[in-house]
């Protein structure tokens, strides 16, 4: 039931045709992240690197590049754990088909942590500078821990029922680290892990914190998985793992996973932080150097035969695509418990996930009135942004299940626009909350983790008919160009560079939303995109909405035909326009390195290792 190390998992992927060793020399600086990336977009095998240069320790990626690989690795359990979380929505399941939930208390029973005196995890020591130092993108601050499981307890109430996994990244070299004795704690808002720190704070002591790399696959899933509050990660890798995880406690360290690869051990100390970053990131662009607390490694352990798991991140999708895809089919049923009134939700992996939360909800507050409009819809949407990861959205768009079709889902993309830019009353339906929290990774606010929301929200009977063809008269104001149609409804319009500081709004936005009120047809299209790149943003709907939603704050970018303010409320009164060009203030996007992609081409090559791969 379950692997319980990383060489299991591997050996099991390999046996099936699922692993491909490489055993030429590669880099860790840039080269083997690329392989990575290339192979994982080839829908590739995983990859066991067993010669990586200056380091003793071989590395393996990709592991959870597909789907039916994640289904491989858990298949054991999986089942079980979706009827376990059923189980918690509705106990009368349980006595109406008792056969199906038979194994339910022995997945229970695998939930606790196991208590060892002994494992291969100390079987040896060793120093962070021989740990692989892995640099996905040029211009990276350093070497990266990029499938951390990252353990701290709550000093009020330590133990398990108190602890945290969370996957927060870890520089292990760099900027201005003291080598071997510090490295970087790059946690962003609204994570588990802030919580223990702000209580070692209150108590004026450091934060005991452990860094597990490998070791059961369960322990991965569990770092990334988004669980309700007061639910320690370490009992559901049991569940999703199939058995009891061994845990191993050296005298006055926090415990550690017996079978884990590498275990690095130390104390955040209160006081400034010190530069993390740059990164690149998820989002498709560098997060870059910013204050982060300081680890003070106390120890490196290591098993005997390690292997170092990792993985890189860049513009989705991306092997943590896959892990999205897997939570969401684990937890789908558990939307409605989590949020009342809600039915289905979807943050859009092409535009970076937090930036665009697709939803459907209820509208059922006001039955008997004549025409429906979001009321319900906003009590939804509230709660979806105001608890757990969907806190972190920045647009919202919402629609009324009562107007869905029944073969209609927010997961269908541009059927999903086409419904909501159909229904939307622009001069009533968009909520703006300004200067609030937004995700640590998203540039296009007004600082750093401060930014606004807008939910977007749409019910009752179609409000317009689309077009999909040019409006005619259409004269640009200076410095815009290239009109065309995405999509039903939906225009993007090529700009000028952005000139603009932090925080301060575009005229020259303003005057294009004057210029189009004469354009004839202008009203069959609500939604407006100004971009960079007119061709590239219009291409396919991963451009579009990478670009729009990855490249602009609502209340910043915001503008609209028929434009006004009334008692605090923004509307347009024909179609909203959203500034979607790169921003002055912005991030950098993710670029490959042309020698680097050189070198991948030829491991494709004939006689190479990943021909017929990539």
């Amino acid at each position: 039931m379950g692997y319980k190390n990383t060489r299991e998992c591997l050996d099991a992927l390999e046996k099936c045709g699922e692993l491909l060793r490489i055993d030429q020399v590669v880099d860790a600086n840039l080269e083997i992240g690329a392989i990575q990336r290339r192979v994982f977009q080839a829908g590739g095998p995983a990859l066991l690197f067993t010669n990586v240069k200056d380091c003793q320790f071989p590395m393996a990626a990709n592991i959870y590049g597909t789907k039916d690989r994640m289904n491989f690795i858990f298949r054991d359990t999986i089942k079980m754990v979706e009827r376990l979380m059923k189980l918690k929505l509705s106990p009368m399941e349980a006595l109406k088909k008792p056969w199906k939930y038979l194994g339910a208390p022995k997945t229970a029973w695998h939930t606790m942590p196991k208590k060892v005196s002994t494992g291969p995890i100390i079987e040896n020591e060793t120093t962070v500078s021989k740990l692989p130092q892995l640099v996905s993108w040029p211009m990276d601050g350093g070497g990266y821990v990029t499938l951390p499981q990252v353990y701290s307890e709550s000093p009020e109430t330590p133990g398990y029922g108190g602890s945290n996994i969370g996957m927060y990244r870890v520089q292990l070299s760099g900027n201005v680290f003291i080598p071997d004795e510090e490295i970087g704690l790059h946690y962003q808002i609204h994570r588990g892990i802030g919580h223990h720190h702000a209580q070692a704070i209150k108590k004026d002591s450091p934060l005991k914190v452990n860094i597990f790399v490998g070791g059961a696959p369960a322990m991965t899933m569990a770092a990334v998985m988004p669980l309700p509050e007061g639910l320690a990660e370490i009992f559901f890798a049991g569940a999703i793992g199939g058995h009891r995880i061994p845990m191993v406690t050296r005298k006055g360290n926090l415990p550690m996973p017996a079978e884990a690869d590498f275990c690095i051990s130390g104390s955040i100390v209160n006081g400034a932080g010190k530069p993390e970053g740059p990164f690149g990131d998820h989002l498709g662009y560098y997060s870059l150097a910013h204050d982060f607390p300081v680890l003070k490694v106390d120890k490196v352990y290591h098993r005997n035969d390690a292997i170092w798991p990792f993985t890189t991140v860049g513009r989705p999708p991306q092997e943590d695509t896959m892990f999205g895809d897997f939570i969401h089919e684990l937890t789908a049923d558990l939307v409605p418990s989590v949020f009342s009134g809600v039915h289905e939700v979807h943050a859009v992996d092409a535009a970076g996930v937090h930036p665009l939360l697709l939803a459907v909800g209820s509208e059922r507050y006001v039955p008997y009135a004549e025409e429906r409009q979001p009321q319900e819809l906003l009590t939804n949407a509230m709660s979806l942004l105001g608890n757990t990861q969907t806190s972190l959205s920045k647009y919202v768009f919402i629609a009324a299940k009562e107007d869905m079709r029944s073969d209609e889902s927010c997961h269908d993309i541009p059927t999903f626009f086409r419904h909501m830019l159909e229904r939307a009353d622009l001069t009533r339906d968009l909520h703006f909350i300004t200067r609030t929290t937004i995700d640590t990774l998203d540039y296009s606010g007004i600082s750093l983790n401060q930014g606004s929301k807008m939910v977007f929200a749409a019910a009752g009977s179609k409000k317009r008919t689309l077009s999909s063809q040019l409006p005619e008269n259409i004269n640009l104001p200076d410095g815009f160009s290239g009109v065309q149609v995405f999509a039903p409804g939906i225009l993007i319009i090529q700009g000028t560079k952005h000139q603009m500081k932090r925080d301060q709004q575009d005229s020259q936005l303003d005057r294009l939303g004057e210029a189009l009120k004469s354009a004839k047809g202008i009203e069959g299209f609500p939604m407006i995109i100004v971009a960079d790149d007119a061709n590239f943003t219009a291409k396919d709907w991963d451009n579009f909405l990478w670009v729009t939603f990855t490249r602009s704050d609502p209340a910043t970018d915001m503008y609209g035909v028929g434009a006004f303010t009334h008692a605090k409320h923004w509307g347009a009164r024909t179609s909203i326009i959203i500034d979607a060009r790169l921003k002055t203030y912005h991030a950098p996007a993710l670029e490959d390195d042309p020698e680097i992609e050189k070198r991948v081409d030829a491991l494709g090559a004939v006689g190479g290792p990943l021909h017929r791969i990539i």
